[in-house]
């Protein structure tokens, strides 16, 4: 199985990778066997999937790209280190999180640091006991009053709209804050707990602003459908699947090929489109300078549009 952790421009019409680059496991990376087999380049080395879509919005950042709403699911977003990174850049996320993620409550968080005795260096780190505990995402849901939930449409289906039942509360990330000496910004947890399912099925922690309205933190955290629809078609139509070769440059010349061509494919429709905002997105691409293009990537398209999301093919 080969997995590919890229990066996506996308809007409400259309989304097109801009960076698609091959996950190599640790044991691969550590293999010099595999490597020359593969013909992996000796400047690869083995980085997290979350470390290499980093590096690849950073790419896209100083290649122009407008910063936009970052969306990734929650193999991505429930690591503390990744959404702390996007806040380092600038950049506004909405991302999914496991349902064991530790969050404070509205209205609790951790205890200030322990009063200085008057000897020694004065305590500076946070601290938690049986009455200050944070909470999982799940427990946080079932907790919530039944007023707290609210019916949201955010889009028409091929036959019904779709329609879910939704949350979202004011929190804060309590990941490990014993070793921190300062409590960290509150954000959004928006839950999805459908009719009739005994538990919620879905989980979010966004920095979208705190007077950001239920209904657009749900539409932007089910963008994430333009994506994985989109790849479906890369797969099925334009053959993004069909790679049986082992060698790493052609992986990455079949997905270029194959996107080069679905970039096509798109700013062919848009011209039928009743929109032009597929144009806009997709049609007009920033320049690259050659040590800025990895091999296997397509040149990252400039977007006026809001969201930047991320996305990996299995």
């Amino acid at each position: 199985c080969q997995v590919a952790v890229s990066l996506s421009l996308a809007n409400d019409d259309a989304s097109l990778p801009i960076a698609f680059q091959l996950y190599l496991p640790k044991e691969w990376a550590l293999d010099p066997e595999r490597r020359i087999k593969a013909g992996v380049p000796e400047t690869v080395a083995f980085h997290s999937k979350p470390t290499i879509a980093l590096a690849q919005i950073r790419a896209a950042l100083l290649a122009g790209v407008s910063r936009a709403v970052v969306l990734a699911d929650a193999g991505y977003g429930s690591e503390t280190a990744f959404r702390t990174a996007l806040t380092r850049m600038g950049l506004i996320y909405i991302v999914g999180i496991a349902s064991s993620t530790s969050l404070w409550a509205p209205g609790t968080g951790p205890l200030p640091p322990q009063p200085w005795s008057g000897r020694g260096r004065p305590p500076t780190l946070l601290r938690r006991d049986a009455q200050h505990k944070p909470v999982s995402a799940l427990k946080l849901a079932k907790d919530l009053p039944h007023k707290a939930w609210h019916v949201v449409t955010w889009r028409e289906g091929s036959k019904v709209p779709l329609t879910s039942r939704f949350a979202a509360v004011r929190v804060r990330p309590a990941h490990r804050d014993y070793w921190r000496a300062t409590l960290r910004p509150e954000e959004w947890c928006l839950i999805e707990w459908p009719e009739g399912e005994k538990r919620p099925t879905k989980y979010w922690l966004s920095t979208l602003p705190a007077d950001t309205v239920l209904r657009d933190l749900v539409d932007l955290a089910k963008l994430r459908w333009r994506i994985e629809r989109d790849y479906q078609e890369l797969k099925q139509e334009i053959g993004l699947g069909h790679f049986e070769g082992r060698g790493w440059r052609g992986f990455h010349h079949h997905a270029t090929l194959c996107i080069a061509a679905y970039g096509f494919l798109v700013s062919e429709r848009s011209r039928f489109s009743p929109s032009a905002s597929v144009r806009l997105t997709i049609g007009k691409a920033s320049r690259l300078s050659k040590a800025d293009q990895p091999r296997g990537c397509t040149h990252p398209p400039r977007t006026p549009r809001r969201p930047v999301d991320r996305h990996h093919p299995g």
